[in-house]
């Protein structure tokens, strides 16, 4: 009897210390980011710090993969089992792994905090009625005028730009006047300049972007072109931001109309061009949606376990929170917040006379609620379709082709790929 209950005493106390130290075990959050070190090594660095300080219960580990290999180890992860619990992805990626079946919806999980967030960028990572992406940060275009460039071409640099149509207008008159180049269209992304002036790429399942308004459009583009109101330097390139900058800096454009980041390569390049640089919000058009727009999120994984799957959602929330949203836009200097309460900060009001820099993030700002991330999504071989579009819209626009015979050739290749 003696030996039945010593044994039968330490077969509950080795329960009682296996319960303990199951207790005691840390759940472990993996999230991964796109090529984001070593730049964003401290701040990442005070994320983990903060949560864990917060949550002693969770071990957090910062991931951080490049660009060109960050799908292929993603999707080994998952095949393997193992995929981080969350994920940072852009729009065009988080549709895509939400149409794998990789991702869990969100709304419920988000519930009355849905409000904190911007409706443009819930919109944006909501896909076939849900939600798969707590919004993170988001990018946006400002129009940076060389102010002596316009006042030696007879034009005020601090007047209003409000329109495409406009922005044309000016280039013309600054090449005329100056014999320089007005303006660096980002061309390559001709499919989310059109989304941006109202002009759909495709309805009920086919391509209607060879209408007389798109047509105009292109034809707009290409007078300008003809007119040397256009810089060539990338004008079709999928990304032409360094090409932009260059030319700028260098007094060989009058307006630069990308990314807030360009203002500290003018400050650190080109000061004289800094001293007179004049910056706007760039135009809305006719959407109200603001140009530039590419915003990233944070979602999670599928097939987590059920703990480890609650605290990811926490921790979204953290990353996305106001606090934090406001604290990596200070560290980029350049990006914009995706929660309401961020973007009324001070740190985005203009308190003093400043500069280029500030006054482009001031007047990001000003139209952040209206930005929209303008890809296209849903569609197979994305690739092969937008080349195809820019490839004849180039041909437009330098004169190879009349610009409705290139949108319709574009559009019968769209049509055959759609079927």
């Amino acid at each position: 009897m003696k030996a039945y209950r010593l044994a039968f005493a330490s077969a509950a106390l080795l329960a009682c210390g296996l319960s303990a130290a199951a207790h005691a075990e840390k759940i472990r959050l993996e999230f991964w980011t796109d090529s984001l070190q070593p730049t964003f090594n401290g701040y990442f660095a005070n994320v983990k710090k903060s949560y864990e300080a917060q949550h002693p219960n969770v071990e957090v580990q910062w991931v951080d993969v490049f660009n060109e290999n960050f799908e292929t180890k993603l999707n080994a992860a998952i095949a393997a089992g193992k995929p981080p619990a969350l994920v940072n992805h852009d729009v065009p990626r988080l549709f895509k792994y939400a149409q794998k079946g990789t991702l869990i919806p969100l709304d419920a999980a988000l519930g009355a905090d849905k409000a904190a967030y911007l409706p443009n960028a819930l919109a944006d990572l909501s896909f076939g009625g849900k939600l798969y992406g707590l919004p993170w940060y988001n990018n946006i275009n400002i129009l940076a005028i060389n102010g002596q460039l316009f006042k030696k071409a007879g034009l005020d640099p601090h007047a209003p730009v409000t329109s495409l149509e406009q922005e044309l207008a000016l280039a013309k008159t600054i090449k005329a006047k100056t014999g320089v180049p007005g303006l660096l269209p980002q061309l390559g992304q001709i499919d989310g300049i059109m989304l941006g002036q109202g002009l759909p790429l495709i309805e009920n399942g086919k391509a209607v972007f060879n209408s007389p308004r798109h047509v105009a459009l292109i034809r707009k583009f290409a007078d300008a072109y003809q007119a040397g109101a256009l810089a060539k330097d990338n004008l079709f390139a999928d990304d032409n931001y360094q090409a932009s900058v260059k030319l700028y800096n260098s007094g060989r454009l009058a307006m630069m109309e990308t990314a807030p980041t360009a203002a500290q390569r003018t400050q650190s390049d080109a000061r004289a061009i800094y001293a007179v640089t004049v910056v706007q919000p760039a135009p809305l058009g006719p959407t109200k949606i603001a140009q530039g727009g590419y915003l990233f999120s944070w979602a999670v994984s599928k097939g987590l376990p059920a703990p480890t799957q609650a605290e990811a959602v926490k921790f979204a929330k953290f990353l996305t929170s106001d606090s934090q949203q406001l604290a990596f836009a200070k560290v980029t200097g350049a990006t914009f917040p995706s929660t309401q309460k961020a973007l009324t900060d001070s740190y985005f009001i203009k308190t003093s006379a400043g500069g280029a820099i500030e006054d482009s993030r001031i007047q990001g700002a000003k139209v952040a609620r209206n930005i929209r991330t303008l890809v296209l999504t849903g569609v197979p071989n994305v690739a092969d379709l937008k080349k195809n579009l820019v490839d004849n819209v180039e041909a437009a626009v330098i004169g190879k082709k009349d610009a409705q015979k290139a949108l319709d050739d574009a559009a019968a290749f769209w049509n055959r790929q759609l079927k």
